[in-house]
């Protein structure tokens, strides 16, 4: 029996990934979980196991193509036998190509007719494509197309990319790497060809790309006092610049809105005393620590008592097809993780109904910490029921978070802030949170929407500061 691999979704956002590396050759054995390849997208980095064991038949694409989600890259035959090994299918005839990741490498016109800057350098003038095509350097080293579009934007050369130290797998330089080079590179000793910057047409590109090849150093450009204006290239005359949006901003943007148009959102909002859990936590901090080796945030708190709340009104862990309401008996609960400047991921603590607050406590570190090492599996942000999001931890008071389709609520957490408040007649200082709701009108209404931010509320503010840890 023949087996089909396809290109994992990492992430409801992400809509494709690229092949970074094979690791098997058609004709290969391999036994299932065994790692066949690596992938990549903008949010994570991940080795990908074989599915089931076998002989591998087909290899579909090639190292750097760029895959849609769900697309079949492989074809393990289960019998093994070498009989049955088939020459590699070229990429072309296995699936569509994927969109290509934009990139500056020529002068080009945007779809809306706007302008494009084009980075130049006295060894790599305008009219010649920039060298960072196949993805990797004299060196040797990998680039994602990400980089090498960052790379080409800046005017770094390949000589110079390859002196910057990466902290992605073996070594690899990511975006975060490469955004740290350029804010420190005024102070760096690596070798930097002399770059300038010309901002083309289409129509005019003929004429142009001479001008850009000239023998001196343009003149430096005067830096932006403005801390929150970008250090980009190319603006227009009239103070703008097109820049087309990534494809993961892509994909969330259709996510979101697709979100908008299925579900009616409502959103309810909830203060909370949450001054005994955070004397609570403070207790039993040197203990937790101890012991599991992180330190106790207050979000395992949280979701904890969303869990709680969740098992007593079931239909906010359901979600809608049509007429239908679908129940799930497990809560899978997504927890939205910051990976640096990059954005968020939401990686999945699978049947939380069955942990106790430091089993969730130690899910959500492992998450965490494989989310931002850039390790996460495809199971590992797949099949949440139920998501909690975090703003409170850039200090945001009020967050009203979107629905992360097809779930049927998310809550979010604001920022803990110590605030005066009336207690029984007298004035106290209080450490306060509010909590938000956003719930699909659909199935959820006011009076049910309103019972689940209660119900946490009574469980958060009668916390026993006495409570064991263990």
């Amino acid at each position: 029996m023949k087996v089909d691999m396809v290109m994992p979704q990492m992430g409801e956002s992400i809509a494709e990934a690229t092949i970074l590396k094979w690791k098997k050759n058609v004709g290969d054995k391999v036994n299932k979980d065994e790692v066949i390849l690596e992938i990549s997208t903008d949010k994570v980095d991940s080795e990908i196991p074989a599915p089931a064991s076998g002989t591998i038949t087909e290899l579909l694409f090639k190292e750097n193509d760029v895959v849609p989600v769900k697309t079949k890259i492989a074809v393990i035959d289960t019998e093994g036998s070498a009989a049955s090994v088939a020459a590699p299918t070229k990429p072309a005839a296995a699936a569509p190509p994927a969109p290509a990741t934009p990139r500056m490498e020529a002068p080009a016109m945007s779809a809306s007719g706007g302008m494009q800057t084009v980075a130049c350098s006295a060894s790599q003038p305008c009219s010649t494509p920039a060298p960072y095509t196949n993805g990797h350097s004299d060196s040797d080293k990998f680039y994602s197309p990400l980089v090498k579009s960052l790379a080409e934007k800046h005017g770094i050369s390949l000589a110079e990319l390859d002196a910057i130290n990466g902290s992605g797998a073996g070594g690899r330089v990511n975006k975060d790497d490469f955004l740290r080079y350029i804010e420190t590179r005024g102070g760096s000793s690596a070798p930097v060809a002399p770059s300038y910057t010309a901002t083309v047409s289409h129509q005019a590109a003929p004429e142009a790309a001479p001008r850009a090849q000239v023998s001196q150093p343009a003149a430096p450009q005067k830096q932006e006092s403005r801390n929150d204006m970008p250090n980009i290239d190319g603006w227009a005359p009239d103070g703008t610049k097109i820049v087309p949006m990534d494809n993961m901003r892509q994909a969330i943007a259709e996510h979101m809105v697709r979100s908008k148009h299925t579900s009616p959102h409502v959103y309810s909002v909830q203060e909370i005393d949450v001054t005994n859990i955070s004397k609570w936590r403070k207790i039993v901090q040197p203990e937790f620590e101890k012991r599991e080796g992180f330190k106790l945030s207050f979000t395992p708190l949280f979701l904890d008592a969303a869990v709680r709340a969740l098992v007593e009104f079931p239909i906010v862990n359901s979600s809608v097809d049509g007429k239908k309401v679908i129940y799930k008996k497990h809560i899978n609960l997504g927890c939205a993780v910051a990976i640096g400047k990059s954005g968020l991921i939401v990686p999945v603590i699978k049947r939380a109904e069955e942990k106790n607050l430091v089993g969730i406590a130690r899910g959500l570190n492992d998450l965490a910490l494989r989310a931002r090492s850039k390790k996460l599996l495809p199971d590992d942000v797949q099949g949440g029921t139920f998501t909690v999001t975090n703003p409170g931890t850039f200090g945001t008071i009020i967050g009203y978070p979107i629905i992360n389709q097809p779930q049927v609520a998310i809550l979010s957490l604001g920022a803990i802030k110590k605030r005066a408040m009336v207690i029984d007649d007298m004035i106290a200082i209080r450490e306060m949170v509010y909590l938000t709701l956003s719930y699909d009108h659909r199935i959820i209404d006011g009076a049910m929407g309103g019972s689940f931010l209660a119900f946490l509320r009574d469980y958060l503010e009668n916390w026993d500061v006495k409570r064991p840890l263990y």
